[in-house]
């Protein structure tokens, strides 16, 4: 029964069947190279993306007077290409995707999401309560369901980091990913796979509230806060057109119509961030992954 509820939830919530989306905002100038291409990384499915930026698109359309393209993918991996290949003028994407688009194509920083009054994150383990569970060494030998696949900063990094803080190798434990972190908290409270524990944001376990009892479920580890989901823009923008949509997502909370925004992107503001916020992700991902950005 469990299973059948399980399935059913992933097909309304739509975790199942995801694809790419691409909003357009209303305003057509007559130039198309006037468009500026927002990319929002899947942290959430694509489709529930797509509504949570509509207004956010229009506005920056309207103040900007250029058209407004929001565009988001299925995967990680499909997300990543688009950076790569620098499909995106601005992007909303995670702070590993922030620290190696930076090194390898030059992406800068302008602010950061700050989500209910917070402008800090981090990683953590969750597990349910009835598990037996009660250290990370009692996850030794056992599954953990990571969200999103290895380019995911809170959710894999990040809980990696505190299980090898805990003296847990990669090997010491079995990996799997999921579509993304709600995916791998819901997963996980339904044992599905067999998964012990799942890593996650430490704000990720509010967000499946209406879809499982949170309360049957407890915080394992977390780490330390560190800054929040970073926006960066092309290096090659024009200065004055990136000083402008700073100006625009920081100036947002300011207003009646900004935080109605801000509320449907279930943001409470996007702050100024300088490249140093994330100097503590780049030590992480280094003592995780090796890489040195």
């Amino acid at each position: 029964m469990q299973y059948a509820l399980y399935f059913r939830y992933l097909l309304m919530a739509g975790f199942l069947g995801a694809a790419s989306f691409t909003l357009v905002a209303p305003f057509m100038p007559k130039n198309d190279s006037d468009t500026v291409v927002v990319g929002i990384f899947p942290r959430r499915h694509a489709s529930t993306t797509k509504q949570m930026f509509a207004p956010m698109a229009t506005f920056l359309s309207k103040e900007l007077g250029r058209r407004v393209r929001i565009k988001t993918a299925r995967n990680f991996p499909d997300f990543w290409q688009g950076v790569k290949e620098k499909k995106y003028d601005v992007v909303n994407f995670n702070q590993y995707h922030y620290i190696s688009s930076k090194a390898k194509y030059g992406y800068e920083v302008i602010a950061m999401n700050e989500e209910r009054g917070k402008s800090t994150i981090t990683g953590s383990l969750v597990v349910r309560k009835d598990s037996g569970i009660n250290t990370l060494e009692d996850l030794r030998g056992r599954k953990v369901l990571f969200g999103g696949g290895p380019k995911a900063m809170q959710s894999y990094i990040f809980a990696r980091y505190l299980l090898e803080q805990a003296g847990l190798k990669k090997d010491d434990y079995i990996t799997e990913f999921a579509v993304n972190p709600p995916s791998a908290i819901v997963s996980t409270y339904y044992g599905l796979s067999n998964a012990s524990a799942a890593g996650a944001g430490d704000a990720v376990l509010g967000l499946v509230a209406k879809q499982i009892n949170i309360g049957e479920m407890k915080v394992l580890a977390k780490g330390e806060q560190y800054a929040q989901l970073p926006w960066a823009v092309k290096h090659s923008m024009d200065s004055s057109l990136k000083n402008r949509i700073q100006s625009i997502l920081i100036n947002l909370k300011n207003s009646d119509k900004g935080k109605r925004i801000l509320k449907r992107a279930k943001l409470t503001g996007i702050v100024k961030a300088t490249d140093k916020d994330f100097n503590p992700h780049r030590r992480i991902v280094q003592a995780v992954l090796g890489e040195k950005y």
